[in-house]
């Protein structure tokens, strides 16, 4: 499960479930995020407008 970068709480992400395009929220901070790849996980985060030139955030696939 991938941290939030700003509160460092976990994202509750389904995995199987998110496709290229959605945003996901932090419920602790609520900072945005839009998934930019799936396999593996990729996340960029979303400041109102989006920022091509963000690093996405990535996260090792494993296994829970």
């Amino acid at each position: 499960m991938p941290n939030c970068p700003e509160c460092e709480n976990g994202l509750d992400i389904e995995l199987d479930e998110v496709e290229e395009g959605d945003v996901v929220a932090c419920d602790e901070c609520g900072t945005k995020y839009e998934v930019v790849g799936v396999e593996p996980l990729e996340l960029a985060r979303v400041d109102g407008d989006l920022d091509v030139d963000d690093e996405p955030l990535e996260e090792d696939e494993e296994d829970e």
